[in-house]
């Protein structure tokens, strides 16, 4: 059992070559994840850079990094640079290298340094914070098999967040790492410029019909779900585009288990 004591992070042992690196000293509550094969190891994201995830990562691994993006909003891409190894989908190749338009650097300062309770390192500095930009070494398509000795992850083009959202699949244990397309206590987001309320809904419905999942890890709030989510995210697809909910300006809307915001 591994057991890391940090002034930061939060470890947890999923099993014995996964692990949940969380940061719940944020409002955001991320959660970044290592999965650990024979030959390889995946870090997906890499959190929200007010503190160096790769202290973190040395400690449970010795194998080379593949660092596997969800998305590229700040939050997942915070030690992004720490990293030599960074795939993404071709969907936001862009926004990794220049950045997301429309996303003020101000909001992004703002939204990085509101509601802390834990101390941060004094190397974050809120005012002069600035998200990674850089060139990714591998481009990520639906359907791709990353294989990592003994343990093989499907990619899943799951836009609508974000245009090049990504879940991944962990065949062997039946993990399903779902980002910021589901998860718990807060809605899940699809109401900004960025995002595509119709292709949120498609790719609820993509993850649903994924079979033999036995948990579902989304990158915020409650650290693992029970898979039974997936029917009730079912019957919630089937209910938005009943009720022609699914569009900018309806508001919030709230299942069994999670809510949306269009």
């Amino acid at each position: 059992m591994v057991n890391i004591i940090d002034t930061w992070f939060t470890v947890k042992e999923i099993d014995k070559n996964t692990f949940a690196i969380s940061e719940y000293g944020h409002w955001e509550k991320v959660h970044s994840f290592l999965l650990i094969g024979e030959e390889k190891s995946v870090l997906i994201d890499t959190g929200l850079g007010i503190d160096n995830i790769k202290r973190i990562s040395n400690q449970l691994t010795s194998l080379p990094i593949i660092v596997l993006t969800t998305h590229v909003h700040w939050d997942h891409i915070g030690s992004h640079g720490e990293f030599e190894n960074i795939y993404v989908h071709q969907e936001e190749v862009d926004w990794l290298r220049n950045g997301i338009k429309k996303l003020s650097i101000t909001q992004i300062r703002k939204d990085i340094s509101r509601d802390i309770t834990l101390p941060t390192p004094e190397t974050f500095k809120p005012e002069t914070y600035l998200p990674f930009q850089g060139h990714p070494t591998g481009i990520l398509q639906d359907g791709d098999m990353i294989d990592i000795g003994d343990r093989k992850l499907t990619i899943f083009h799951t836009p609508g967040h974000s245009p090049g959202h990504i879940s991944i699949w962990d065949r062997k244990n039946g993990y399903l790492f779902t980002g910021d397309l589901l998860y718990d206590k807060t809605p899940i987001y699809a109401f900004f410029p960025t995002t595509n309320p119709v292709d949120l809904v498609n790719s609820l419905e993509k993850i649903s019909n994924i079979p033999n999942i036995t948990r579902v890890f989304g990158s915020h709030n409650t650290l693992g779900l029970d898979s039974a989510i997936l029917i009730e995210v079912k019957n919630a697809v089937e209910t938005l585009r009943k009720n022609d909910l699914v569009k900018f300006g309806t508001g919030i809307h709230k299942f069994k288990g999670f809510s949306v915001q269009f």
